[in-house]
């Protein structure tokens, strides 16, 4: 073998056992660190492009030593959301309503009269806040979330049935709700014509949005979001359905117990760092497809292929059923 292939050889069967490890079971390292530290590759090539005519000893060993170490970064390295070496993708909105027109924005509405109500606000680059009111008569809430390029918190309660504080740099944001019987349906979308430009993270300004949710509903949600960061602390709040869909991005959700019956959480995403997080004393089964992401489940037992559950599952009288897909990603499950 000829030594200018030795180093790529030896990358592709490391990479090649590494992926058989996987699937079998017998190693757990993290998919997305190939698309967030892929500059590894550059000084691994870079090193062996300087020590290419070099046979001394110290050479050899010093492509050795960069050649393990780069490879295991990439392998076991587990860095949280504190890097950020892959460029990003925001959406750069621009709205062209021209027409003079407020659109019939309505803020602050506290009219309880009307099944239907429609709230929002066209402001770049400012502060923003969203509120629909909460009745007594309301028993389920349907919360639908659009949007990329913003980052997401939720975590405190209101008064009201939904309210949101946005800080916006590009597009805006519609709230409309309409309430039937005794179910709501709220829609927090992202407006515009938008055009995505590339930026490296930190940077760039993405827009900032603190959400807050009434404790009173039993909760569903529909959230669909590309390049975002979501922290979501859902423990004082009753979920019964929570489906999430995302691109390349970071999901970090905490849910409190399960509601009567089943919760049910289903999560899908392309390139991703996914953190569900549920109490210890909760039933809960996983159900993954996942490709060649990287999954983590500690406290579950599996089952069968793809299928994981706690101790005493079967005969838990309230229970979380999660079902994961995805592509590159890495997926948590906790218990705390």
């Amino acid at each position: 073998m000829k030594k200018d292939r030795l180093t790529p050889g030896i990358i592709l069967v490391l990479i090649g056992l590494a992926v058989l490890a996987s699937n079998f079971g017998y190693l757990h390292f993290h998919w997305t660190n190939f698309v967030y530290l892929w500059p590894l590759f550059l000084v691994i090539g870079g090193v062996n492009l300087l020590l290419a005519n070099n046979y001394a000893p110290w050479a050899r060993a010093t492509k050795i030593i960069v050649l393990v170490g780069c490879l295991g970064i990439l392998f076991f390295g587990d860095f949280g959301h504190r890097y950020r070496f892959f460029p990003h993708i925001f959406i750069n909105g621009h709205s062209h309503n021209n027409d003079g027109d407020n659109d019939g924005i309505d803020i602050g509405d506290d009219d309880d009269d009307s099944d239907s109500t429609s709230t929002g606000l066209v402001k770049v680059d400012g502060n923003s806040y969203y509120h629909t009111p909460f009745t007594n008569d309301i028993r389920i809430a349907k919360l639908n979330l659009n949007g990329g390029a913003t980052t997401y918190n939720l975590s405190d309660t209101t008064n009201q049935l939904f309210a949101a504080d946005v800080k916006e740099f590009y597009g805006h944001y519609s709230l409309t709700n309409h309430t039937q019987d005794s179910v709501s349906n709220i829609t927090f979308d992202m407006k515009g014509d938008h055009k995505a430009h590339f930026s490296w993270h930190g940077n760039n300004k993405s827009n900032k949005a603190t959400l807050k949710l009434n404790v009173l509903p039993v909760w569903d949600m529909d959230i669909t979001a590309g390049a975002t960061d979501l922290n979501f602390d859902l423990s004082k709040f009753k979920i019964r359905n929570f489906n999430l869909h995302g691109g390349a991005a970071s999901f970090d959700v905490k849910l409190g117990q399960p509601v009567a019956g089943s919760s049910n959480i289903d999560v899908s995403s392309g390139v991703s760092d996914i953190t569900i997080s549920i109490p210890k004393d909760a039933a809960c089964s996983i159900e993954t497809s996942t490709g060649l992401s990287s999954n983590s489940f500690d406290g579950f037992n599996k089952t069968e292929d793809n299928h994981y559950e706690t101790p005493g599952y079967a005969n838990a009288k309230n229970k979380f059923a999660i079902k994961i897909s995805g592509g590159l990603s890495d997926f948590k499950v906790k218990r705390y």
